[in-house]
């Protein structure tokens, strides 16, 4: 007998957008098979997804990378906030490779040639990155380069994540979204923040592993730990982000889950993380000492001043209101999505809960209510800007606005929305373009020696990190009216040699900070040098007679203890890959 009643359906665009691991709860339950085992009739979640990256998914993913950076071609490189520190970072290093030093460590031509620690303390991925495209690529094209390749990978993996989540055509669409979201938009044209949009890649792996760790376990620890690593080499204060994303995914998994387990996977993973990047992090945190690290907290660069909508002193006011537009643009669409959805998520497990719970987060983290976090909880202060969580808040904002969108109608009225508040950033900040002229004097006072302004957190302890130095000051100048006769053999980046022959006892002043890793020796004996008073520059006292001055940057305790850490770290993981079947597993991932 057939009944007249029909079985309702879900909408399609719905279905379309469920999680693969969700059944439909209107479709009728599936009858055991008795021929079949019980592990066979078991969702196989761990298993990876249809839909492979290759093909469809990376050509549009590329495709959406190059018309963001097209403008480059027709208008030059947009110039932001720390475009001179990174262009000239990256010319430096190249110089620095042409001498012979691999990884540099003194940034040389910095303070107008008087140096600083830059290489030590910022991150290499993203010099090192730029450095080799300069090597291969005019410099005007390089900006360009690089911003494709970071928004090409933040596709991939915003892809990697979606697939998990979505359908094939989907996961596509919240890549290109994340990748074209706002903020990266903001980061390129604004900020020209390279090592911040270079990081960017690592917020939606981090999600797609806490995801799979319930059933990954313990395997999951070594890619976790990868990932870290690789937030540390990259960027600090995203890598602070994404240390305290993990603990709380892992904190709310765990109470979803009731599985405390995971959190000591999630300690592993941190402390992997640390080790593998070692021969960064010993040398940026102990050599703190030697500088005027406080420097990166001064007025208008605390948390404190950099809240949405702020009405504190701040010398990017208008900035932080370009900002605050987009983010509480994003925050409205995405709650309203959410709230619509809310009863489809409460049937779909701990996925989407992991997602609002880190969205929610990340949006309360850049309000003034949350002052006291950002005052103590353990080098938080550092990330600077709370606006920076709009990282976390990229990849929540992908996935729900595809999810939550049936309709092509309605994802094109969102995308319109914040294409729309994005250009109207330029009524409050407007954009400046640098072309191939600005280049090559760039280029010029790094080729020549003249050196650039350098960053007032690098310049060693002790001296006025707001003293501008005399920029025609010769490399070596007796201190006082002594006449000594100078000649200078090698001025390299991390070596100097030269001459000085007086009548009497003098002393030298170099144009060089007196850093303390710099080893000084005069006729093969190691001596002590001082530094001059406001300008920290190295005082070498010198006997009368010819004397012949060594100065070398030397390996201190500190970087080859980071470097040890870090070499005995990855053998470690070389040899667990050899008799583990993990790179199978990494690569499924």
């Amino acid at each position: 007998m057939v009944s007249g009643r029909t079985r309702p359906q879900l909408d399609p665009g719905i279905m379309d957008c469920l999680p693969r691991d969700i059944p439909n709860p209107l479709s009728a339950p599936e009858r055991a098979d008795p021929s079949r085992s019980e592990e066979s009739q078991t969702p196989q979640r761990d298993q990876p997804p249809a839909g492979p990256l290759l093909g469809a998914p990376l050509l549009v993913v590329m495709a959406a990378a190059f018309a963001i950076v097209l403008p480059f071609i027709f208008l030059g490189v947009p110039s932001g906030h720390d475009f001179n520190f990174h262009l000239l970072s990256w010319m430096e290093v190249l110089g620095q490779w042409k001498q012979g030093v691999i990884y540099p460590r003194w940034a040389s031509l910095a303070h107008w040639g008087n140096g600083e620690p830059r290489f030590i303390f910022y991150p290499p991925a993203s010099w090192l990155l730029g450095a080799g495209l300069g090597a291969l690529l005019p410099w005007n094209i390089v900006p360009g380069v690089y911003v494709w390749i970071a928004l090409v990978a933040s596709g991939i993996s915003m892809f990697l994540l979606a697939r998990r989540l979505l359908s094939r055509n989907n996961a596509i669409l919240a890549a290109v979204i994340y990748l074209a979201n706002p903020y990266h938009i903001v980061t390129v044209y604004w900020r020209s923040a390279f090592a911040e949009l270079l990081a960017s890649p690592l917020f939606p792996l981090l999600l797609l592993l806490v995801l799979r760790m319930e059933r990954g376990g313990c395997r999951l620890i070594w890619a976790l730990g990868v990932v870290l690593a690789a937030a540390w080499l990259t960027n600090a204060p995203s890598a602070i982000i994404l240390n305290y994303s993990l603990a709380l995914l892992l904190v709310t998994l765990c109470l979803l889950e009731r599985s405390p387990r995971l959190l000591l996977y999630g300690a592993a993973a941190v402390v992997l993380g640390a080790m593998l990047a070692g021969f960064y992090l010993i040398p940026a945190v102990y050599e703190q000492r030697w500088v005027n690290i406080a420097e990166l907290l001064r007025p208008s660069m605390i948390p404190q001043d950099n809240f949405l909508f702020t009405r504190r002193y701040n010398i990017h006011l208008s900035f932080n209101r370009v900002v605050s537009i987009i983010a509480s643009t994003e925050m409205l669409i995405l709650g309203a999505l959410a709230w619509h959805a809310r009863k489809s998520y409460s049937r779909q497990g701990s996925t989407w809960w992991l997602v609002l719970v880190w969205t929610a987060a990340a949006a309360l983290l850049m309000f003034p209510i949350t002052s006291a976090l950002w005052q103590y909880l353990p080098k938080l202060r550092f990330v600077q800007f709370p606006w920076r969580l709009l990282l976390c808040l990229g990849v929540g904002f992908s996935l729900v606005v595809v999810a939550g969108t049936r309709r092509a109608f309605s994802r094109a009225v969102v995308c319109l929305m914040l294409l729309g508040v994005t250009l109207f950033g330029q009524h409050f900040v407007s954009l400046h373009w640098r072309h191939a002229d600005s280049f090559q004097e760039m280029y010029g006072a790094v080729q020549n020696g003249e050196g650039y302004k350098g960053a007032a957190e690098y310049v060693p302890a002790g001296s006025d990190p707001r003293y501008e130095p005399n920029r025609q000051m010769p490399k070596v100048a007796a201190e006082s009216d002594v006449p000594a006769r100078i000649e200078i053999q090698e001025w390299a980046a991390e070596s100097k040699r030269f001459t000085a022959e007086s009548q009497q006892p003098t002393r030298l002043v170099v144009r060089l900070f007196n850093y303390p890793a710099w080893h000084v020796e005069a006729n093969g004996r190691a001596v002590s040098a001082d530094t001059k008073v406001i300008t920290g520059q190295m005082v070498i006292a010198l006997g009368a007679g010819r004397n012949r001055v060594n100065v070398v940057f030397a390996r201190t305790w500190d970087r080859i203890a980071g470097a040890v850490i870090s070499a005995v770290t990855f053998l470690f993981l070389l040899v667990y890959w050899k008799h583990k079947p993990l790179m199978r597993y990494f690569a499924s991932v």
